[in-house]
């Protein structure tokens, strides 16, 4: 995917906000086949965070905003897209303007995701203590088809 197609990719920012958009150093060189959600954050603006998905063969992305407030580290959280656990200043709250009408009138949707927006490795490679006993290959693509099922379905909020 090239820079331009992730920038053009947005559907709930602007053009002007997408071009300010600071992309992954490593963008052309990513495994575009091994990743079901391109997640980042913005090093210049670090409340900012993107995710881009494939859609019927097309990127899709949404620009998301972090919240200000972090959770206790005491605290355990699971991650609501790659359900992962973590200490809860390793989870954030990430709002996403709603796209079209909706988001111009200030309506967002929200949920908790790792903070640094690393889902898919995770998915992949984090596996539950509960699911230790089962094959980790088969784990691995289970978990990697539920990340895809819960970033579309955030998706749809955003965009629906």
């Amino acid at each position: 995917m090239t820079e331009q197609q992730v920038r053009r990719s947005f559907v709930n920012c602007s053009k002007g906000e997408a071009n300010s958009a600071t992309l992954p150093r490593d963008l052309a060189d990513l495994p575009w086949d091994e990743l079901e959600v391109l997640g980042w954050r913005d090093p210049k603006a670090p409340l900012r965070g993107y995710l881009v998905v494939q859609r019927e063969g097309q990127p899709v992305g949404i620009a998301l905003r972090a919240a200000e407030s972090r959770m206790s580290a005491r605290r355990t959280v699971m991650c609501l897209l790659c359900q992962s656990t973590h200490s809860g200043d390793a989870v954030s709250l990430f709002t996403a303007r709603r796209a079209g009408e909706a988001g111009r009138n200030g309506n967002t949707v929200g949920t908790y995701v790792c903070a640094d927006l690393g889902c898919a490795a995770r998915a992949r490679t984090e596996i539950p203590p509960w699911l230790r006993d089962r094959d980790p290959a088969e784990v691995g693509e289970e978990r990697v088809a539920e990340l895809r099922e819960r970033v579309q379905t955030f998706l749809d909020a955003v965009t629906g």
